[in-house]
This record gives C-alpha cells, sequence and structure tokens, in this order.
C-alpha cells in the first residue's frame, strides 16, 4: 500500500510541475491553493508557496538546472504522499482537478487513480460494459389475472397551486364517474415549462379511485425521441397503441400490424373498462383521437404545447390554456421549496424572481435549490439573475426560453467541472431518460461517481430521479445543456458519445440474445467486448432479458439513428443485428423493420472503408444475415416484392463467404417466402438449407430445415415422404440436451395434418390433440396453438360424428386471435362457428 501511494504521489507530482510551468498557472493556482488547503497542509500560505515553486521552476528551466526541478518535484511529492495517507479522497480530488486544468500532463495521474476512468473532457481509459441501474418492472404473465395498470409517473417534487384548475378537471372526472355515460377528453396546453404535465400527474394521483381498471400513459415526446419517422405518418400513434394494448387484459400476446386495426381493437378492449389515458406532448389531433377508450366514465387527459387549432379533436374535447404562474402561484411555489418565512422576509426579491422566471415552474425549481443549497439572500440571487437577464436579451437562442435560459447559465456555472461536464453530455443523449448506467458511459466515469454527480444535478433540479430509479431531463434543460456541449465539448466529443453509449447497449444486448437465445445465428464477433463485462442477466435477481430489451427499445432506436448520423457503421449494424431478437418475440414490425435497414445502410457503409479480408468477410456476412432477417417483418406487412429482393441479395452475399450455416439460415429465410409466393419452389431452397446445415454441423438449424422440407413436401402431395421427414425432425428436436418443445410439438402438429392426408383420421386427430396440449404449456405457443385448433376442426369436421370437438377447437382458436389481436381471424372463425357447414 505504500509503494502505490509513493507512486501515485509521484505521478501527481509531476503533472503538477507541468502545470505550474505551463501558460495557465495563473488561472489554476487559486483551485491548487484551495486544493492544498484543504487540510490545512499549507493552509494560508498555499498560494504564497505556489507562486515560488513557480519562480523557482522558471529560474531553474532559464538556468538549465534539473536538480531544481527535481528539488521543486520531490517537496510537491512528500506533500502529496502526506495527505494521501491521511485523506483516500484527496487524489481522486487532485484527478478531477487536474483532469479539468492540464488534461494532457495529467493523464498518467489519472489513470492511476481511476483505473482508467476519466474525471475530465478527454477520454482516457476503457470502461467496462455491463451493468444495468435501474429496476426493470416484470412483465405481467401471459395468463391468468392482468396487472391493474397504474403507469402515470409518481410526482417527486412538491406541487404548487393550480388549485382552481385542479378543481375544475377533478370535478369534470367526478362527473363523468358518477355515471354520465361519456367519455372525457381535456387538452391542457401552454408553452413549455409551465407546468402541464406536473398538473396532470397531480390530477391523476388524486383521481386514481375514479379509475378502477386503472390508468395508462404514453409519452409522445419519448416516441419522438424513439423514431425519426417511426416508419411513417401515424407510427407514433401507432406504437402509443401498441403500448396501451400490452397492458390490457389479453394483450401481451400480439398487436395487429395495421394502425386501423389497433386502434378498433383498443376500442373493443376498453368497451367494458372505466380507464383514465394521460398523454403528454401530444402536438397532433390524431394522436388523441385514436386512443380515445370507449368504456362509459373512462377520461382522456392530454398536454401539449401546440395552439387550439392544432388540436381540433372531435366530440366534446375541451382545450385548457395552462398559463406560466401570476406572482401570487410563483411565491407558493418558492414557500413550499425555501418556508414561508424566508419568502415573507424578503416578499419583494421573491417577487422579482418569480417574474424574472415568467412563472414557469420549471426555472422556479432551479431557483429555489439554489437558494436552498447556496448561502444567498433572494435579493442577491435577483440581481444576479437580473444581469443574466439583461446579458441575454440580444441573443437568438433558436426557440429556448430566454428565462430558462437566464436562470440555467448561472446555475451550470455554479456546478463542479465534473458535473457540468456530465450536465452537458446529457444534453448529448437522444433520448431524455436514462440510467446511471449510461450516464456513466456518456460522461465515461465510474457508475459511483456518476451517481455522485447526478445527485449533484438533482439537488440543483436539472434532472429529476424517477420511480424506477432512472433520471429524467426537462425538454427545455436538455436544450440548454445540448447548447452548452455544442459550445464546450471537443468537436469530436459527440461522435465518442455515441460510441460509447452505443457499445454500452450492444453489450448488454448480447449479454440478453444469449440468455434468451443460446443456438442463434450470430455473424458479429464480439467476444473481445464482452470478456471482461459483467452479465447482469445471469446474476441473482438480475432484470429479466426480454424485458429490458423492450423497456430500451427506443433508447437503442435513437441510438441506431445517432451512429449512422456519426459515420459509426461498426457499431451500427452489430447492434441492428444483436437487437434484433427482442422483435423474434415481440413482433414490432415497422421498428424491426427501421433497426435492420439502418444496420444494412451501415454495413454497405462499413465495406467501403473495410482495410482487411477478415473485417470484408465479416460485414459480408452481416449485411446478408440483416437483409435475410429483413424478409421477415417485410412479409408479414405484405411487402412481398421487397422481401424477395432482400432475400436475392442475401443469397449472393453469403454465397460469398465460407460461412455454411449462414448460407443454410439464407436458404431456409428464402423457403419461407417461396412458400407464400410459389409454394412449388419451397421445397427446394428448404433442401439446399438441410444439406447445408449438415455440412456445416448445425444440428438444430438441420431439423428445422427438415421440418419445413417435410411441410412443403405434404403441401407438393408427397405425404409419405413427409411423414417420413416430419418424424425425424421431431426425433432430433425433443432429443437434445435442450429440448426444443414448442418446435418438437409444431412438428407434432404437422405430423397430424399429413395422417389426415394418408386418410388416418384417428392418428391424426390423437397426433394433433397432443400437439395442442403441449402447445399450451410452453411459451409464445399460443398461436401455433390456435392454428392446430384450425387443423384438428378440419379434420374432426371432414371425418363427421365431432361437432363438439369442431366447437370446441373453433371457439378457443376464435379467443387466441382475439388476444393476439387478429380480429380478421377471429371474426372469420366465428362465422364458421354460426354455419359449420358452410
Amino acid at each position: 500500500m505504500e509503494a502505490e501511494l509513493a507512486a501515485l504521489a509521484a505521478s501527481g507530482a509531476t503533472a503538477l510541475v507541468g502545470l505550474i510551468v505551463s501558460e495557465g498557472f495563473e488561472r489554476a493556482k487559486s483551485g491548487l491553493a484551495r486544493f492544498f488547503g484543504r487540510r490545512r497542509a499549507w493552509d494560508e500560505v498555499a498560494e504564497e508557496e505556489l507562486q515560488a515553486a513557480h519562480a523557482e521552476l522558471s529560474r531553474a528551466r532559464v538556468a538549465g538546472d534539473p536538480g531544481a526541478q527535481a528539488e521543486v518535484e520531490a517537496r510537491l511529492r512528500q506533500r502529496l504522499e502526506g495527505m494521501f495517507q491521511e485523506d483516500p479522497g484527496a487524489a481522486d480530488e487532485l484527478a478531477r482537478l487536474l483532469s479539468e486544468l492540464a488534461p494532457d500532463a495529467s493523464r498518467t495521474f489519472v489513470n492511476l487513480v481511476s483505473g482508467g476512468v476519466n474525471h475530465g473532457p478527454v477520454f482516457q481509459g476503457a470502461p467496462i460494459h455491463g451493468d444495468i441501474h435501474f429496476n426493470v418492472p416484470p412483465a405481467p404473465s401471459p395468463t391468468g389475472r392482468p396487472v391493474r395498470p397504474d403507469q402515470v409517473p409518481v410526482m417527486t417534487v412538491p406541487f404548487s397551486n393550480r388549485t382552481v384548475e385542479l378543481g375544475n378537471l377533478e370535478a369534470r372526472l367526478g362527473a363523468l364517474a358518477g355515471g354520465s355515460g361519456s367519455v372525457g377528453v381535456d387538452v391542457l396546453f401552454g408553452p413549455p415549462g409551465v407546468g402541464k404535465s406536473a398538473m396532470v400527474w397531480r390530477c391523476a394521483e388524486r383521481a386514481r379511485g375514479r379509475f378502477p381498471d386503472g390508468q395508462l400513459y404514453v409519452d409522445f415526446g419519448a416516441l419522438r425521441d424513439q423514431a425519426a419517422p417511426l416508419s411513417g405518418p401515424g407510427g407514433d400513434v401507432s406504437e402509443a397503441l401498441a403500448m396501451c394494448l400490452r397492458s390490457l387484459p389479453e394483450g401481451e400476446l400480439g398487436i395487429p400490424d395495421s394502425l386501423l386495426d389497433r386502434t378498433n381493437l383498443f376500442r373493443s378492449r376498453t368497451s367494458d373498462l372505466r380507464i383514465l389515458l394521460v398523454l403528454d406532448d401530444v402536438n397532433q389531433a390524431a394522436q388523441v383521437r385514436a386512443l380515445i377508450p370507449k368504456g362509459a366514465g373512462s377520461a382522456v387527459l392530454a398536454t401539449s404545447q401546440g395552439r387550439i387549432g392544432e388540436l381540433a379533436v372531435q366530440g366534446s374535447a375541451r382545450l385548457i390554456r395552462v398559463k406560466p404562474l401570476d406572482v401570487h402561484g410563483g411565491l407558493e411555489l418558492l414557500k413550499d421549496r425555501c418556508g414561508p418565512e424566508a419568502v415573507e422576509a424578503e416578499r419583494e426579491a421573491a417577487e422579482r424572481l418569480v417574474r424574472l422566471c415568467d412563472g414557469l415552474p420549471v426555472a422556479l425549481q432551479v431557483v429555489a435549490a439554489r437558494l436552498d443549497d447556496e448561502n444567498l439572500s433572494m435579493a442577491e440571487l435577483a440581481a444576479e439573475l437580473d444581469d443574466e437577464a439583461s446579458r441575454l436579451a440580444g441573443l437568438a437562442l433558436d426557440g429556448e426560453e430566454s428565462s430558462v435560459s437566464a436562470v440555467l447559465g448561472p446555475s451550470y456555472r455554479l456546478l463542479p467541472p465534473d458535473a457540468a461536464r456530465l450536465y452537458r453530455l446529457l444534453g448529448w443523449l437522444p433520448f431524455g431518460i436514462f440510467d446511471v448506467g449510461v450516464a456513466a458511459i456518456a460522461a465515461d466515469v465510474a457508475p459511483g461517481s456518476a451517481k455522485r454527480l447526478l445527485g449533484v444535478l438533482a439537488k440543483a433540479s436539472l434532472v429529476e430521479k424517477t420511480q424506477d430509479g432512472r433520471y429524467r431531463m426537462h425538454d427545455l434543460v436538455r436544450l440548454h445543456a445540448r447548447e452548452r456541449a455544442a459550445e464546450e465539448e471537443p468537436r469530436t466529443e459527440q461522435t465518442a458519445l455515441v460510441q460509447r453509449v452505443g457499445t454500452h447497449y450492444l453489450v448488454l444486448s448480447a449479454f440478453a440474445d444469449r440468455e434468451l437465445r443460446k443456438e442463434r445465428l450470430r455473424i458479429a464477433n464480439l467476444a473481445d467486448l464482452v470478456r471482461d463485462a459483467r452479465n447482469p442477466f445471469a446474476a441473482a435477481g438480475g432484470p429479466p432479458p426480454l424485458e429490458w430489451l423492450d423497456t430500451e427499445r427506443s433508447a437503442v432506436l435513437a441510438i441506431l439513428r445517432q451512429a449512422v448520423s456519426h459515420e459509426l457503421y461498426t457499431l451500427t449494424w452489430r447492434l441492428a443485428e444483436t437487437f434484433s431478437v427482442l422483435f423474434l418475440y415481440h413482433r414490432y414490425l415497422r421498428a424491426w423493420t427501421e433497426t435492420l435497414e439502418l444496420g444494412i445502410e451501415a454495413a454497405e457503409a462499413a465495406m467501403a472503408t473495410a482495410e482487411t479480408a477478415e473485417e470484408i468477410e465479416e460485414i459480408t456476412a452481416g449485411a446478408a444475415r440483416l437483409r435475410s432477417l429483413l424478409s421477415r417483418p417485410l412479409l408479414d406487412l405484405s411487402e412481398n416484392d421487397r422481401a424477395g429482393e432482400q432475400l436475392e441479395r442475401a443469397v449472393a452475399l453469403a454465397e460469398a463467404t465460407d460461412r455454411l450455416a449462414l448460407q443454410a439460415s439464407v436458404q431456409e429465410f428464402l423457403g419461407r417466402y417461396l412458400d407464400v409466393v410459389d409454394p412449388a419452389e419451397a421445397a427446394g431452397a428448404y433442401r439446399r438449407s438441410l444439406e447445408l446445415n449438415e455440412r456445416a454441423g448445425e444440428t438444430r438449424g438441420a431439423a428445422l430445415a427438415t421440418f419445413f422440407l417435410g411441410r412443403a413436401l405434404d403441401t407438393q402431395g408427397d405425404h409419405a415422404e413427409a411423414l417420413v421427414l416430419l418424424h425425424r425432425a421431431q426425433q432430433k428436436l425433443e432429443n437434445r440436451e435442450e429440448p426444443d418443445r414448442r418446435m418438437a410439438a409444431r412438428v407434432k402438429a404437422a405430423i397430424g395434418v399429413v395422417h389426415s392426408h394418408l386418410g388416418d383420421t384417428g392418428q391424426a386427430i390423437r397426433e394433433l390433440l397432443e400437439a395442442i396440449r403441449e402447445l399450451a404449456e410452453v411459451a409464445d405457443g399460443m398461436q401455433y396453438e390456435a392454428q392446430a385448433r384450425v387443423k384438428l376442426a378440419d379434420v374432426a369436421q371432414r371425418a363427421g360424428g365431432h361437432e363438439e370437438l369442431v366447437r370446441e377447437c373453433l371457439s378457443r382458436a376464435a379467443d387466441i386471435h382475439e388476444a393476439l389481436g387478429d380480429r380478421p381471424w377471429a371474426e372469420e372463425l366465428r362465422r364458421r362457428l354460426e354455419d359449420p357447414d358452410e
């Protein structure tokens, strides 16, 4: 330990000597004096001693006397060693100070202190990715009683005023709950930072008992973060509907693809419910119209920055202007935060503060934080902000509220250097809600340091801690932070930030991917990235990987777009491939399509700059994999021509590599495409897939190809060969070290269908009944259970004498399709129930 302290002190002394003889010494002198005076090591003479050292070192340099310089360095080393022994925190403080004052000269010392974690504006080390620092709420069970949704964010700061407005809203909600038979829609609009969301959240909190079926919440601002176009007009509305449907009874297992179908299903599922739906930051009338529930006594509370004309929603919607707080309201907020006595003691200055903040609660919260934290009178702070407002009066701030800028400017300048840097970099994140781990990676500091710095920002009301342990930055604050970053950070830092955060998500997505599907084909070689990272999903009590992927979907999509714009092409295509595992479970078709298209664009761009044969081969394989995956959502969206184009290109790219498993996978995707557009040709693709899988030693891939080939041959009339292949596939899937029960049950259902084609009705019914039982017991088996039930109903109906079995199968299949969001199929099956002989 003594040797380590001596080495640390020696490195620190060397960095100090470099700073003392530099041109920046005068600027650094007072900060260094405060550091050395922290334990009264030099006390009040610290600055004089530093000045003397500066003079001595200058003379030594002129005289060419290395001995004199070594003597000064030895004195500094001795002082530092004593300080580090007395207070271990001194080394960390000196590292932060030197990182700010002399990043180049202090690099070695900073690395020794932090083990590679940088405390200043220069990227120093290699962070270890892999931590998750918020609680992922468990998803409701797909079976059993659904969890009552209670999604409106909780208030984390005192709520002041708005007594009349809240009273009016509550009276309106009370009338609805009293049996008016209508659905209330209220849209609160006003400038950013005026407190619209806080007012609605407070109202929802007080009205919780009036909505027995729960409260749903959609933040359209976050959805706009999530998607540039969200794949076309109405994409955010479609995604909002999907979010709500997943939280309602029967909604977890599947959602229709089209906006119209989602809207209709939402109305159907809410027809017997009394719910409150809170929509934050809407900017189109359609965002409100599509999300009006049908159940009598339900209500919608929406917030918007737009004018009345931009939100001319249909029906009896009320548009409520939310104005800035008047002087009385602003004083009440300050009393809540600073105490009534403090406000009354300086009432005139307090009123001036309210006016300087233009009555905007977000600005008043920052002012209150400063008054609470600093030894400032209200008069002193009002004078300071008055000067700031005058300074900004002539500046064009690209729409930024000048009152908030006037408040944030001084608060920002008072932040410690490391907290100020974190604040700036958080403004560059392409999303507004983040956890400690993301903040740490964004600033390239240790998670413990990030948590401490977020505490500093939260105390200054620059970020807000959310109920799940993450942090939120208000849009106006983000705008200011982004402006500061653009002014003060190096030009390359935003790209470096996207690289760090994107890599963080890549590592975590890779871990989640492997926890969910160990045998999935993967192209990107991530061994070096994950080797030293901690897998949070494998730890006891760790977050469920699928729920984490779903929670972070918006952030990952935003990072993918940023990565492309910053030409981080390798990161982009690897993250697109890895994150695709989410969409194999939750079929967000538009988001899946966009993710893969971004990955393909990046892979093509990366190919142009690849330098080695290994890089070219990996990128080629990655592009083939991404294009073949893209065929899946395109087929589900009925974009068959585009799916065919992607597969044609994928086949050519895969064949340009030596990866047999990849070639086999692409041929399987091709076969599934041909099943839709040209069934007679599908068997050929499956045969090629089977042969390639066998050559590659891919036993599961071979079993799947055998299954698909058997089904294709049955369709073509070769029932005997189909039965042989299907039994072979079933055996391979059941006899694995980890049996694939779902796929084995699907094969069993296909075997039952073949027996029916061979005229063995009894065996067909037995196989299908067994497959249905097994599919009902496995995860993600419901859609295949419904398919098997329809097949069984067909067989039983043709055989005759099984009317009750036919009705039971069709009824259950219709219920499953309804739950999955496939209403056309459900309605078709119910029509068949009404006339089974049709």
